[in-house]
């Protein structure tokens, strides 16, 4: 099984080395098309490329371009309505020379649609395209048959090239990617600090002259377990925690004179709004702590995020 298994691998990772080789002026073409496009990208193909080219467009829809899967057998029935001016078709066939495929042909050139595909040269399909991206193997990856193996994978590696360029190319960027995963483990991963963190009234804020006695009642009230310790203008000087209170206290034993400053942490660990949600876990995994204060390029204070906002987010 072993050795069957590394001769499937291996032939499914030449398919795909062997289009790196072929990259060229037309993919760029196809890039720009896709770019261009008003209205949708509409995915087809038959059999095994059908099922392919249903994870492409699962793939453009999720990077914010959007699309939709066409059967060409029930395209000829009726579906062909769901095809509208200003789309970009994106054909899927190993042969080219699929018989549903080509009876489209005719139907979306009326429309002006443009179209490209993901075939074998010289077939039928790749001439009649506005661009054609070579994606034929030299061999299956099966030992008995021409079972859809390499075929495949070389055109699902070529549509997720497609999506991959087109959502560069469209300058978007990580947060944008997280806009179309609102409800999955990816938009909960890409979450920023400012989606999770404390802010206005809420904030557990006193003075580094206020008496300490005083300031743990501010700190039983907000219920952080700790204090941010701030200026007049909101920056940052310090935070108190109950580990703080606790080595104070056995050091000096008397709190009735002491005030915030005497006690709290000075340069305390910071995190921006900006920042992932994942990075403030990071931080607070590797120095042990649980809240950290938001602060701008200036340290002045935003928020507060702490370890239980994290976890509410069943991410980590």
């Amino acid at each position: 099984m072993i050795k069957i298994a590394r001769f499937v691998l291996e032939k499914e990772a030449k398919a795909i080395e062997d289009l790196i080789k072929r990259l060229d002026e037309s993919s760029e073409k196809a890039v720009e098309i896709l770019a261009n496009c008003k209205s949708r990208i509409v995915l087809t193909g038959m059999g095994k490329s059908g099922i392919i080219a249903r994870k492409i467009s699962a793939t453009f829809s999720s990077t914010g371009a959007p699309s939709l899967f066409l059967h060409p057998a029930e395209a000829l029935h009726g579906d062909f309505g769901m095809i509208a001016e200003g789309d970009v078709v994106v054909a899927l066939s190993n042969s080219g020379e699929t018989r549903e495929l080509l009876e489209l042909l005719a139907l979306i050139k009326r429309l002006d649609i443009k179209l490209i595909s993901l075939t074998k040269p010289d077939s039928s399909l790749f001439r009649a395209s506005d661009v054609a991206l070579d994606v034929s193997v030299k061999e299956e990856a099966s030992l008995v048959a021409s079972i859809p193996t390499a075929s495949t994978t070389a055109s699902l590696a070529m549509g997720d090239a497609l999506a991959v360029a087109l959502f560069e190319k469209r300058g978007l960027k990580e947060d944008d990617f997280a806009k179309y995963h609102p409800g999955g483990q990816i938009g909960k991963k890409l979450m920023k600090v400012k989606d999770l963190m404390h802010t206005g009234n809420s904030l557990p804020i006193v003075k580094p002259s206020q008496p300490l006695k005083e300031s743990l009642k501010i700190m039983s009230e907000k219920g952080f377990g700790m204090l941010i310790v701030a200026d007049e203008k909101l920056r940052l000087e310090g935070i108190l925690t109950d580990g703080d209170l606790r080595r104070f206290v056995q050091k000096r034993g008397n709190i009735n004179d002491a005030c915030v400053s005497d006690a709290m942490t000075k340069n305390p660990k910071t995190i921006t709004s900006s920042e992932s949600a994942a990075s403030a876990l990071h931080i607070m995994e590797q120095f042990k702590i649980t809240s950290l204060a938001v602060v701008d390029s200036e340290k002045r204070l935003e928020g507060l995020i702490h370890l239980h906002d994290l976890w509410r987010t069943q991410l980590f």
